[in-house]
């Protein structure tokens, strides 16, 4: 028996035989060639026909994992038509006289290795693309087509990296899980895995030689079972099967309204941390999004996203979630998330230190630019605003200060722009105290249960010594969060929970008691939240 650990790209339990996965050969061979124009038109000719076959791709993408997943293909078309790309191919062709494939070749790894030694994980993932766009020319120019077709029994599929042409041309239906011994969990694969519901590992060093060999993938754990003892796999057996009764009585839940059996209702939305965790909600058949952790674009880049960058980020979410409420949390940088080109100094006490709101309101340019690319994507979806860290009421006034005057500018410059929900995150104990006098400046509160936890209790939650302290059931957060729903109800807005206290269901029964309005969870806790809400008999006075 061999266990070998890997990163989880998408959990869940596989077992079944291993296949691995063989690119079709396409051995690029340096020839000289004479007519330079002809082998430019060839390159064309292929180029087309690759174009035509990611069009095709595209298609069968959008029916079976929706439109915003299948986008890789138009991406993947872009990059085959990009300028430099094609440039280069031509002037290797031309000046070194040389075939179109060694062109083809080298060219793919000029840019591949370009984007793999970037800083940014996104863009390192990116060295994929490349090496799948000129896989597929390499293909067509051999043989006519850059299509591949795999006979296969049900399996686990093992191989060194999948591209994304590769993961949607297999039959999912025969897919068991995805093993890769390379690629990242930022990687379109990793992210098509996700939405196709597939257990997934990434980045597992499993040797050659393992092709047909009985294994058991446990993404929960992030690991693969080569040749599991009997005991081991009988364990195993027996926890795939729970886990299939499980998903399949919560289906059942999917499209129902969460709503207790004596009436009840409240609004269930997914925390996410970027587009790529969009389908998981909506696989789960979230409401909304309560939390989408907007420092995912600054984290993720080595400068300042532009509005652009931004306004595309939002503009995307809004529309994959096609009317459904979804709550932007603005920039929430600082404490544990650290970003260089920020040049913050070093803190004694970070998590009470310069961060969140403090940042946007000492540093007004950054924020405009994400209020005006928030506002903007207003008019796609549903939008609303949230700004974590308060604890004073002029704070909460000189935002909407900034955010009248971003309106103003939109207005003379006649862009368009919906109705926005501006709230507030409730997560320190002056701001619950204050909550009250909070709940006239806005339009909802959003408690994020682990700062509220941490600073309640006069704990660093980071500190893994302070465990045994840390209680996020202590009476007194308890006691805060009926505060803070008393508090906006008295003045008639909603009041909901984002932190991770919203997804614990020995507390559903009681949140609901207290009038809590909304909860947001991780995706996948969604359904779990609602079979607990939907089983309620009755409700009990707090």
């Amino acid at each position: 028996m061999i266990c070998i650990e890997g990163k989880t790209a998408f959990s869940g339990i596989a077992i079944g035989p291993i296949r691995e996965f063989t690119k079709k050969s396409s051995a690029v061979r340096r020839s000289h060639v004479d007519d330079t124009a002809a082998e430019c038109t060839r390159f064309e000719e292929a180029k087309k026909v690759a174009m035509e076959e990611l069009g095709a791709l595209y298609d069968k993408a959008v029916k079976e994992v929706g439109e915003d997943n299948a986008a890789i293909f138009e991406v993947h078309q872009m990059m085959l038509d990009d300028e430099d790309y094609c440039d280069s191919i031509r002037n290797i062709i031309t000046t070194q006289e040389v075939n179109a494939e060694f062109a083809v070749a080298t060219t793919g790894d000029n840019f591949a290795a370009m984007f793999a030694g970037m800083d940014d994980e996104y863009m390192k993932a990116r060295s994929a693309d490349v090496k799948d766009i000129s896989e597929r020319l390499i293909a067509v120019l051999h043989h006519g087509s850059g299509a591949q077709s795999m006979e296969m029994e049900q399996a686990i599929i093992l191989a060194d990296d999948l591209a994304p042409s590769e993961t949607i041309q297999l039959d999912r239906s025969k897919v068991l899980a995805f093993v890769t011994r390379e690629g990242s969990t930022n990687s379109h694969t990793a992210i098509l895995a996700r939405t196709m519901n597939i257990p997934a590992l990434v980045c597992t060093p499993v040797a050659d030689g393992m092709d047909g060999k009985m294994a058991i993938v446990d993404g929960m754990a992030g690991k693969i079972i080569i040749e599991p003892e009997e005991s081991v796999l009988a364990e195993y057996q027996k926890k795939k099967e729970d886990e299939s009764k499980r998903k399949e009585l919560l289906s059942a839940l999917k499209g129902k309204p969460t709503a207790t059996k004596s009436g009840k209702s409240i609004k269930l939305y997914a925390n996410i941390g970027g587009i790529g965790d969009v389908g998981a909600a909506l696989m789960n058949d979230a409401e909304g999004i309560g939390l989408f952790r907007s420092e995912f674009l600054y984290l993720q880049n080595d400068h300042y996203p532009t509005e652009e960058e931004q306004f595309s980020a939002y503009k995307s979410v809004a529309e994959m979630m096609g009317g459904r409420k979804v709550i932007i949390r603005t920039l929430d940088i600082g404490a544990d998330k650290k970003i260089d080109y920020f040049n913050l100094d070093k803190e004694d006490n970070p998590a009470l230190g310069y961060r969140a709101v403090r940042i946007c309101l000492d540093r007004p340019e950054i924020f405009k630019t994400q209020l005006r690319a928030l506002y903007r994507a207003s008019a796609f979806g549903n939008i609303a605003i949230m700004v974590p860290m308060i604890i004073s009421v002029w704070e909460v006034q000189k935002v909407k200060e900034i955010m009248a005057e971003i309106r103003a500018e939109l207005d003379a410059q006649k862009i368009p722009y919906g109705k926005v929900e501006f709230g507030i995150m409730i997560e320190t104990p002056a701001a619950v105290i204050i909550a009250d006098e909070l709940a006239k400046e806005v339009d909802f509160f959003s408690i994020g249960t682990n700062d509220l936890t941490q600073y309640t209790l006069a704990i660093d939650r980071q500190n893994a010594k302070l465990d045994m302290f840390y209680d996020s059931h202590h009476p007194a957060v308890l006691k805060m969060i009926q505060m803070v729903i008393d508090s906006a109800h008295k003045e008639g807005i909603w009041a909901g929970i984002c932190g991770e206290l919203g997804a614990d269901t020995t507390l559903t029964e009681q949140f609901v008691a207290m009038g809590i309005d909304e909860l947001s969870v991780s995706p996948a806790m969604v359904l779990p939240v609602r079979e607990r809400v939907v089983g309620m008999e009755k409700i009990k006075a707090t």
